[in-house]
């Protein structure tokens, strides 16, 4: 299996199951934002991971910024994937993307 195929199959799961969990939440209370913030920082624990989030998602960025530049990696459909979805949807499509443009002749 080539490092495509996983970085594909991660980015397949990294978007299917965050938004298994979101698309209930949407259906039950709207496109509620500030609903959305204030759950997710209701206690400690969950602050950490939603700062987690939410600094990871920076991370992400410059690294897509800087690689996507060095590698010739269109940055938006990454960068879209992180904000819609998140991390665990951007970096491995990302990844496939970064991984199409080193190795074009490798068949997917």
């Amino acid at each position: 299996m080539t490092r495509r195929y996983v970085y594909l199959a991660l980015f397949i799961i990294g978007t299917t199951f965050p938004l298994a969990a979101f698309i209930p939440w949407v259906i039950d209370h709207g496109l509620d934002i500030s609903r959305m913030v204030e759950e997710l920082f209701v206690n400690r624990i969950s602050a950490f991971f939603g700062i987690d989030v939410i600094v990871s998602t920076i991370v992400l960025w410059v690294f897509i910024n800087w690689e996507g530049k060095r590698v010739g990696v269109p940055l938006w459909p990454a960068i879209i994937a992180s904000l819609t979805i998140g991390v665990s949807s951007a970096l491995p499509l990302f990844l496939f993307l970064r991984e199409s443009r080193i190795q074009p002749t490798t068949r997917l």
